[in-house]
């Protein structure tokens, strides 16, 4: 094991510090959790499990450096910190890395080839092969090319958290793809089923047409996309009926007209049918107060379906379904004969230019048909328009009818509202966004998705003499028994050559929603199901630390799936992070192709100066990418080992040396107003504010008091005032190197292990108490109108330009008398560091300290 404890350098360098202390710190496993005796005595943070599919940004770099600080500042207030890591590998983005890192494609049809050698990586190919077709292979080839690139972008970015110094104990890593994660979920889904909280339906669900899966309402984004409003006429008799619509598409999947049940314009028609152009089908007219009487002609059509409006109408009215469009964007083969159209020959005449078109096509070729027919009114419209997208695709949505499983909340809003009560939010207004997205919710969490990797429901289904399945007796295993693989295990009671054969059964081939996994978080780094005794000790956990963007997401299902299992929240405590945005005041993100990757900032700046950039940024709150923050955080380290190092070159104070002098006195009074300080803004999670009172005591005591006791340090006046100096300045360096070390943990590491024989890391936080007495209750005046005067006489002597040596013949310090009293107390300090020969003291009974500074002659007789 490296040994700890350094030589004090001749001459302090930041070069190498991560790469000595990384090893240090792992090989000594300084950041292992020991199990205590009672739950009181840990702190448990419930990780983010970064998604892995290819790399980490800075906006990684930052909010989970925000982590790291709050878990070394537990650890060293006496905690036993709980502080796992986990790889968020399964879902979509995992498969679209594989597809375009190796160029393949899924295909659920083929036979799995226990002999496939994966293909040279697309990079790494030239010519033509890297325009070469994607490679069709089986999906368990396709899972085990997943497993195989997660693996090694895991090692990527453990290297990086690593080099980044985040404590972690890399001892308790878990996945949410791997065997117990799989475990894990199906066992919490199968409970659910048992307690009647998971279905299966036949529903209108939003679709992925790119992605080919359902996607959760979470999971949605609106994007503004250009269109146009196109006037449609309906008729009524002689009538027209005009509607305005951006989707003329959809017009042969019109059930119905819509408008507010106090438009006087269409009162006369409800009840009514009119009859839809070009289509001739009969459509009914009805009342609903949801329709708009100010948007378009007022009037709209219900179709199945526009968006989530029209399958509420839908439900509602009870109205038929008359699906259009299909699961890959293309329209789907109508049949107008069984429909109630004035001419089933010309509507499906009509409607056969169109079947297979994407959506866009067909509507260019309705238009046309509109135009031709005289049922298109006027001249289209521009408009833009809210259009909703898959968050990670780059199609607008559909709403297909598919059979999906679904998790209940709707049910349980208010209890959710309720357990939203119990978790403390950091900062507070936080917790709006969630009580916001609980009370809208109005449609069941849709958890099952039609991709490859990720994990299965653990279901079968028996089939009767045609093939068909028993959906409504859903074959399920044994807990004992999992995890299970339904594409390739076989139910109790049957056998292999059964599979997908008349009285056999069939496996269910959808998997898990990764939030349907990443919302067990919690049970999957505390030993859930794989270890009760950790589980007692760490869950309920105390932190939940994450970006603000996914409360609806991944803070909203966690609550979900801990209130339904454990009827208790997962966290005591959630801590939001801001976005990380860049010049253009843009968010960061690999969707908008603006990331920054850390790795050459840590290897610029440091890993200490990237870690200060990021706790400058305040909780909640987004920030500016910003280089120069880098800069000041490497001078900040810098100074650290600078000044350490001259305090531990001054002779040691002596066993019995003791803090007696005024100037002195009032430092530590100012130390203990920082560490008060930085206590509690730690405590409540706010480490920039903790950050900003540390560091602006650390100047001080750099710029200002190490100037006005070096001279008493240097052991030139009485023996009793150069031990207090000595003494203080030792006794304030411990305590501030050991407040700055969650957050410059390499630097504050180094000159540590000068003078201590263990890791500062491990070292208890500063308290008031062990400054000494009085401590607490002393004043910092001295100090501050101490530091005050020198700056002047620096002042003074930077604009005569001359140097900070040179004699000041006198200073006229004027002030009320309390404030003269302060400056009597630290008089011969100041006139020690400032080269100044006389003080001259003006008690004013009202204003601030004022000094003024006569220079004493130069030998050339000049001022």
């Amino acid at each position: 094991m490296t040994r700890y404890g350094s030589p004090l350098p001749e001459k302090p360098s930041l070069d190498g510090l991560e790469a000595k202390w990384s090893s240090f710190w792992s090989e000594a496993e300084v950041y292992r959790f020991d199990r205590p005796g009672s739950r009181d005595a840990v702190f448990s943070i419930d990780t983010p499990p970064p998604t892995v599919s290819g790399s980490l940004h800075v906006g990684h770099v930052f909010s989970y450096t925000h982590t790291d600080i709050v878990a070394r500042f537990q650890r060293m207030r006496g905690k036993h910190v709980f502080y796992p890591m986990g790889w968020d590998d399964n879902g979509l983005p995992t498969e679209r890395r594989v597809q375009n890192y190796y160029g393949v494609r899924c295909d659920p049809s083929l036979p799995y080839d226990a002999d496939f050698t994966p293909p040279t990586p697309v990079s790494e190919r030239t010519g033509k092969d890297k325009k070469a077709p994607a490679v069709s292979i089986s999906r368990q080839n396709f899972v085990e090319l997943c497993e195989r690139l997660t693996t090694e972008d895991e090692l990527v970015f453990e290297e990086l958290w690593r080099k980044l110094g985040l404590s972690v104990d890399w001892s308790t890593t878990y996945t949410t793809i791997g065997k117990e994660a799989q475990r894990v979920s199906q066992a919490a889904f199968l409970r659910l089923l048992a307690h009647g909280e998971v279905y299966q339906a036949e529903a209108p669900t939003m679709w992925d047409v790119s992605f080919q899966t359902a996607v959760a309402n979470a999971e949605v984004v609106d994007k503004e996309v250009a269109g146009a409003y196109h006037r449609i006429a309906f008729q009524h008799g002689a009538e027209d009926v005009c509607i305005e619509t951006t989707r003329p598409e959809l017009l042969p999947a019109c059930v119905a007209l819509v408008a507010h049940p106090d438009d006087e314009r269409y009162q006369p028609l409800f009840g009514q049918e009119v009859v839809s152009p070009l289509f001739g089908v009969r459509v009914p007219v009805v009342a609903h107060e949801a329709a708009d009487p100010e948007k378009g002609s007022g009037i709209a059509m219900i179709c199945t379906f526009g968006d989530m409006t029209d399958v509420m109408w839908w439900r509602e009215f009870r109205l038929p379904s008359r699906t259009v469009v299909g699961r890959n964007g293309r329209l789907l083969p109508v049949d107008f004969a069984a429909l109630p159209t004035e001419d089933a020959a010309r509507a499906q005449g009509v409607y056969d230019q169109l079947v297979g078109k994407t959506v866009h096509t067909a509507r260019e070729l309705l238009v046309e048909e509109l135009r031709r027919d005289g049922s298109l009114i006027g001249e289209l419209r521009p408009t833009t328009r809210a259009v909703k997208f898959f968050e990670k695709g780059d199609k607008p949505l559909e709403i297909v009818s598919s059979r999906q499983w679904f998790i209940k909340t709707v049910d349980h809003r208010e209890a959710l509202l309720a357990r939203g009560d119990e978790i403390a939010w950091h900062p507070p207004h936080m917790q709006s966004r969630y009580s916001d997205w609980v009370k809208g919710v109005n449609i069941d969490w849709l958890v099952s998705r039609q991709r490859f990797f990720g994990v299965p429901f653990p279901v079968w289904y028996a089939l009767d003499e045609a093939g068909e399945p028993d959906r409504g007796e859903p074959i399920v295993p044994e807990e004992s028994t999992l995890p299970v693989d339904p594409s390739s295990d076989c139910p109790p009671g049957y056998t292999e050559d059964q599979r997908n054969k008349p009285n056999g059964f069939m496996g269910e081939p959808d998997v898990m929603d990764t939030w349907a996994t990443s919302s067990l978080s919690p049970q999957l780094a505390c030993g859930w199901l794989s270890d009760p005794e950790l589980f007692a000790q760490v869950y309920p956990m105390d932190l939940r630390p994450q970006a603000h963007d996914i409360i609806r997401t991944w803070l909203f299902t966690t609550v979900v799936r801990s209130h339904l299992e454990a009827g208790t929240t997962p966290w005591r405590h959630a801590a939001l992070s801001g976005w990380i945005l860049d010049p253009d005041r843009k968010k960061m993100s690999k969707s908008q192709g603006n990331v920054v990757t850390p790795g050459h900032l840590l290897d610029e700046y440091g890993a200490d100066a990237v870690r200060y950039w990021a706790a400058s940024g305040r909780p909640g709150t987004d920030t500016a990418f910003d280089p120069q923050q880098m800069k000041i955080g490497r001078r900040l380290a810098m100074k650290l080992l600078n000044a350490s190092r001259f305090v531990l070159s001054l002779p040691a104070p002596g066993p019995d040396a003791a803090t007696t002098d005024p100037l002195d006195r009032a430092l530590l009074a100012k130390l203990a107003q920082t560490v008060e300080g930085a206590t509690a803004a730690l405590e409540g999670f706010d480490y920039t504010s903790a950050l900003d009172g540390i560091e602006r005591f650390f100047w001080f005591f750099c710029d200002n008091y190490l100037e006005l006791v070096k001279e008493r340090a240097y052991g030139k006046g009485d023996v009793a005032g150069a031990e207090s100096a000595r003494v203080t300045l030792r006794r304030a360096l411990d305590v501030v190197t050991r407040l700055l070390a969650p957050v410059l943990p390499y630097t504050a590491e180094e000159t540590w292990s000068w003078t201590h024989d263990a890791t500062v890391h491990r070292a208890a936080w500063p308290t008031v108490a062990e400054l000494g007495p009085g401590a607490g209750e002393g004043r910092p005046e001295p100090a501050d109108v101490a530091a005050a005067a020198i700056a002047a006489v620096r002042k003074a002597k930077s604009t005569a330009k001359v140097s900070m040596r040179a004699e000041v013949a006198r200073l006229v310090v004027r002030a009320p008398d309390a404030v003269l009293a302060d400056v009597r107390l630290v008089s011969e300090d100041l006139m020690a560091a400032g080269k100044v020969a006389e003080v001259e003291y003006r008690a004013e009974a009202d204003g601030e300290l004022a000094v003024e500074v006569e220079l004493a002659e130069r030998p050339d007789g000049e001022a």
